[in-house]
Parts: structure tokens; sequence; C-alpha cells
């Protein structure tokens, strides 16, 4: 996934189902399991830590489901994880063990299948690629590594044809929340066929007015 640096904020805050209790032996075994990870001068699971986590639960670093651990845990750093993190990361997936841990990071894509929870994930992943305390935008490559992640495999035509855009436009160097949070309404509600749904009177962002320009003059082309 894409390295960025900085505190993610404006998180979902219910991103476990119901509160997991833990007992002192669960939270031992989480605490246990964080420090065979952990770099011990930083007190952290840093990014090789997350390398051999990935590794051990048998996941690669760029699949999505880290990304959405990363959020059950309000990761505020990408590529490190805190203790109080981690522990609530793990209790929230009542995950003590590596085997738990390995089950639960497994089925990581059904915590984010309710609309309502997958549009907290959304955001909590343009946030996580912010990397200065001012930082409101996006660089393009960044964004184009994250729609693949993030919306690649639920929308794999229009991510591809938005990247092909995006790489080749010159308007934009960077993108913000609001054009992120609209480029996933405008793939729920634009059908690619024949564009005939996307009324430009609605407030998109001009970057969508140009892309669905663009997709036009390739269809006229054909």
């Amino acid at each position: 996934m894409p390295r960025p640096k900085r505190k993610a904020t404006d998180v979902d805050s219910s991103l476990c189902s119901g509160p997991k209790k833990s007992t002192s032996k669960q939270l031992d075994r989480i605490d246990h399991l964080f420090e065979s990870y952990t770099n011990k001068s930083l007190g952290l699971i840093d990014p090789e830590g997350i390398e051999a986590l990935c590794k051990d639960v048998h996941v690669d670093h760029t699949d999505v489901r880290m990304l959405i651990l990363a959020w059950k845990m309000k990761a505020e750093k990408q590529g490190y994880f805190s203790k109080d993190e981690w522990r609530r990361g793990l209790k929230c997936l009542g995950a003590d063990t590596l085997t738990k841990l390995r089950k639960a990071i497994k089925g990581l894509n059904q915590e984010v299948m309710v609309p309502e929870c997958f549009e907290g994930f959304y955001s909590y992943s343009f946030q996580y690629c912010l990397t200065e305390e001012k930082q409101r935008s996006v660089d393009i490559e960044t964004i184009c590594e994250l729609l693949n992640i993030v919306l690649g495999s639920e929308f794999p035509s229009q991510v591809k044809s938005l990247i092909e855009y995006l790489k080749i436009q010159t308007d934009y160097r960077a993108l913000t929340m609001d054009h992120w949070r609209n480029i996933y309404r405008f793939f729920k509600e634009v059908s690619f066929v024949d564009l005939q749904s996307y009324d430009s009177s609605q407030a998109w962002p001009v970057i969508l007015d140009n892309f669905v320009e663009w997709l036009k003059g390739k269809e006229e082309k054909n």
C-alpha cells in the first residue's frame, strides 16, 4: 500500500460490531503477540514488523485487508502500530493468538461490506495518506495506488479508466478529500455504459466533469 505517515482523524467511531470484553490473560496474550513484531528501540511495530506480520498471516502488504486492519486499530501512521492501537484492533477482532488473528484478517473484507461501514473506511484510507500536519491533498500517484487497493475489486473497469485519465491529465497534481469522496459517489451512481446518468449540473468536481468528457471523446474515436 502507499507509504503515508500521518495521523488519521474523523474515523468511524464504531469499528466493532459490539464490545469485546477482555480478560487480563487475553490482554497479556495480545501484548505478547505485539512484542513478537515490535522494534524494541521504538516500542512500535515498524514496517519490518508489519512485513513479518503479513508473512505470518499469509496476506500481502498491498492487500486491502491490511488497510482495513489499520482502520480497525485507528492507526495514525502507516507502517507503524503502537501498543494501544494493536490492543484496540485485536480486542475488537477478538484475536489474542496468531491463529485467531490469521483467521480474523482473512475475513476482514466482510467487515466493510455494510455501506455505512465502508464509507468510514473509505474516508480513513484517504486520511491515512496525509503525510504532513496541514496537508489537505494526496498526490496523484498515491491516489492511483489507493484506488486500486480500495475500489479495484468492486469497480475494476471504472478504476482502470480513471487511473488512465489521472495519469495523463495535467490539471491536477493532487486530489482533496472532496474529490476522493465524490469518486466513490460517481462510481456508485454513474453508468459507464452510456454515461447518460451523469448530470454535470449536480455540482460534481471539475476533475470528474473533465473525466467524463475524456471518456466521451474516447468513445467517439472508437
